[in-house]
Order: C-alpha cells, then sequence, then structure tokens
C-alpha cells in the first residue's frame, strides 16, 4: 500500500453534491465492494483528499482493472442503472439520472493501464461514509501530468499535488510510471519551481539531476526519431495538423504507442466527427452486407463507438 502521508476530508466535497448524486456514488461503491469488484476512487475526492483543495464534481472518477469492466456494467446494470461502453481503449461509464460514475482503466492516451500493482497500492480513506481506497498519489498524479487539452488542463492540480504530497511521494515510483514519458515530469517539476519559488526544495535535488542529466545525454546523443509528434500524447485534438496535413507521425500509433491509426483518429475526432462517419460506415455496410465488428460487450458495431450493454 502506498504512503498516505496527511489526508483530508472530503465531507465539505460531498456536501457541494446533489443529495441524488451522493446518494448514487455511495450505492454503486457499496455495490461494488458487496461483488468484490476492485477499484480507486480518483477525480475530484481524490484531489480533495490529497490536497485540500475542494473543487465541484460532476461525476465521480474509479479507476479499475480493464478485465474488471464487463463484470461491473452488468452488475450495475441489474441493479437498475444505465451503463455504456464510452471508449474500448480507456473508460465505460455507470448513468442514472442525469449522474455519471466513470469506470476508467487506461488513460486516453492509452501509456496509464490500471493493473493489480495500483490495487495493491491503493491508499484507505473513507469516502461518502464507505471505507474504500484511494488512487495512490503516485498514480493520480501521473494520470493527471498528460491533460492539457485546450478546454482542460490539469497542470494546477499537479502542481498542488505536488505542493501537498512532495516530500512523502515515492520519486522511484515516479520514475517508474513515467518511464520514457520523463519529460513530461520534468516540465512539471520545473513549472513547480516557477509557481512555488521558495518550495522548490520539495522536490528531491538528486530526482531533478537525474531528470537533467537524461536531458544533457539525449542531447549529445542526438537520437535519430524522426519526424514523430508527441503531442497527441497531451492532447487529442490540438496537434490534428500535426498529423493529418504536416506528416508527422502520431506517437500514440503502434510501434511507439499502444492504438492502431484507426483508434487513435477515433480519439482525435469530435464526437460529431465520429457519429457522423459512423452512420456513413452503417449505410456502407447495410447497402453492401458487411457484417458489424464486434465490441466489447459483444454488440456489433464501430471500434470505439459508444454502446449501451443491453
Amino acid at each position: 500500500m502506498a504512503t498516505s502521508g496527511c489526508m483530508h476530508s472530503t465531507r465539505e466535497l460531498a456536501g457541494e453534491l446533489r443529495s441524488e448524486a451522493g446518494d448514487f456514488y455511495q450505492e454503486v461503491l457499496e455495490l461494488l465492494q458487496r461483488e468484490e469488484l476492485p477499484f480507486l476512487v480518483g477525480g475530484a475526492f481524490a484531489l480533495t483528499s490529497y490536497t485540500g483543495v475542494c473543487r465541484y464534481t460532476k461525476d465521480l472518477d474509479l479507476f479499475v482493472r480493464q478485465s474488471d469492466v464487463r463484470q461491473m456494467l452488468r452488475v450495475a446494470q441489474e441493479a437498475g442503472y444505465e451503463v455504456e461502453m464510452t471508449s474500448e481503449l480507456w473508460i465505460a461509464k455507470i448513468l442514472w439520472q442525469g449522474e455519471s460514475i466513470d469506470l476508467i482503466f487506461n488513460s486516453g492516451n492509452g501509456v496509464c493501464p490500471v493493473d493489480d500493482l495500483w490495487m495493491e497500492r491503493g491508499v484507505e480513506h473513507e469516502v461518502l461514509g464507505v471505507k474504500t481506497k484511494l488512487l495512490p498519489v503516485e498514480e493520480f498524479l501521473w494520470t493527471k501530468a498528460f491533460i492539457m487539452e485546450r478546454e482542460r488542463f490539469d497542470g494546477a492540480d499537479v502542481i498542488h499535488t505536488l505542493h501537498a504530497r512532495a516530500k512523502d511521494m515515492d520519486w522511484e515510483r515516479m520514475l517508474e510510471l513515467f518511464g520514457e514519458h520523463w519529460r513530461v515530469l520534468f516540465s512539471h517539476l520545473v513549472l513547480f519551481g516557477y509557481v512555488y519559488p521558495g518550495e522548490r526544495d520539495s522536490i528531491p535535488g538528486e530526482i531533478l539531476l537525474r531528470l537533467l542529466t537524461k536531458w544533457v545525454d539525449e542531447e549529445v546523443a542526438d537520437l535519430e526519431v524522426g519526424r514523430l509528434c508527441r503531442g497527441p500524447m497531451l492532447s487529442r485534438s490540438q496537434y490534428r495538423v500535426d498529423t493529418e496535413e504536416w506528416g508527422y507521425e502520431d506517437a500514440r500509433v503502434m510501434p511507439h504507442g499502444t492504438m492502431t491509426e484507426e483508434q487513435a483518429l477515433r480519439m482525435s475526432r469530435t464526437e460529431e466527427e465520429n457519429r457522423a462517419l459512423d452512420e456513413e460506415n452503417r449505410i456502407f455496410d447495410e447497402e453492401n452486407l458487411v457484417p458489424g465488428r464486434e465490441s466489447l460487450n459483444g454488440e456489433t458495431g464501430p471500434l470505439d463507438g459508444r454502446h449501451l450493454i443491453h
């Protein structure tokens, strides 16, 4: 289990929820526990617990293993909730009266798959009156570090987490998690020193030195990487011009990443674009008698569309 340090209560955050939302979240947490389906609470509840920053949330984020998602959706559906396989790559949802619980089993860029070690490292804490486990602070920061969309940038969450937890964090675990993406971590650590110039010593000097040495070594080595763009790892839409018009390879696509070209394209497009293309493909398939592809829930449909389990 990961080190928890001083934890903050989430009661104030819970008090900001509609009573119906709080009841829904609590019921699902207890349902999954009864069914012995493991999960870790992330999102706003983890942010409040680790930093004391209380921010209204429109949903509840649960980090789960991909192998458990189908069973979680079936259990929730049997309990009367609507369920949705939103993306076969990283997220599903449990829905009720306009409220949502996100079942997250990877990051949108495909580099943060939830595994058994996450569950083992979970931090015990009470959320909505339920004794459960939080996403470990290192994994929490890792998943947020890549979110740099035009409409959403989680840099402040990363900085506040470092401000509250840097002295207690498992830095070897941090380096292990970021791996080849160490520059993303390095960029946030540099920014931390800018935001809090009087607290730069919160970040271990040895870690900064190791990352700086990696940077120097790569510059000296002058590695050949071709026309590769890692921008889509940070923002699904803002680097479309690079990969669609300027001839750069998308770092999310194999062999650099974990996605096929079609999966990466679907992640980059807007929902409206994907719906329009799905409709075109449906008409084409019907006219040409092409069988649909099977989704995670066993239904036929587009590779990464939105499917309800019936």
